[in-house]
């Protein structure tokens, strides 16, 4: 039976994740880990020129030559990207904890979602490994619906919040003023008129909550 995968986002800041494997699929998986802050190590043979420029930048680290067993010892979390089944078998089976084998669920106990990065916003979509080609449409939707303003105006709004808790003294006034904040509304102003105008409607709304003060 295909399982229910229980969704998580993981801090992977500091942890140890090997991928196996230097091609284009791997190249993926380890631009990804290491903007998740990542310590990764890359095993393979060969790797593209964008992994050797990340390994030369002191970004990743590279064990040249073919996957043995022992290699994830203290891995946290390991991705299997080869060619080869007989390899990615091996990483499932020995890999300590969380482990990926690209397009092969069955030897997974994670699957990797299609992802909507609109930092700090991040969508993840999944199918259950039922169709990841049905993922990456319905992902490509939503980079349409959510575009990078959304991640501008969430920035702008933690920020906000921190400044809120500070000089909104009554909880429910504060508390309002958050969700007014994080409306449907703004969304469509965020989509039709900009950041900025988004911007001014929130902070003329924070002049008023304050002002109820002064």
């Amino acid at each position: 039976m295909r399982p229910d995968y229980y969704p998580a986002f993981l801090n992977l800041r500091g942890k140890k994740c090997v991928v196996v494997g230097g091609g284009k699929v791997a190249e993926r998986k380890v631009c990804a880990l290491v903007r998740s802050g990542a310590c990764v190590r890359v095993i393979s043979p060969e790797v593209t020129p964008v992994l050797d420029r990340l390994k030369s930048a002191g970004k990743i680290s590279h064990i040249v030559r073919e996957y043995k067993k022992g290699d994830l010892k203290g891995t946290f979390l390991a991705i299997a990207a080869t060619s080869s089944e007989k390899v990615n078998r091996a990483v499932s089976r020995e890999a300590p904890f969380l482990v990926n084998v690209v397009d092969v669920p069955e030897l997974c106990n994670f699957i990797v979602p299609a992802v909507v990065g609109r930092r700090p916003l991040t969508i993840a979509v999944s199918t259950g490994g039922a169709s990841p080609a049905m993922a990456a449409t319905i992902r490509r939707e939503l980079e349409l619906l959510y575009g990078n303003e959304i991640g501008r105006y969430l920035l702008f709004l933690g920020k906000l919040r921190k400044e809120a808790l500070k000089t909104i003294v009554d909880k429910k006034m504060r508390e309002n003023f958050l969700k007014k904040a994080a409306t449907k509304e703004i969304l469509e102003i965020l989509r039709e008129e900009g950041f900025l105008e988004a911007k001014d409607r929130v902070m003329d709304r924070l002049m008023k909550a304050r002002s109820y003060y002064d």
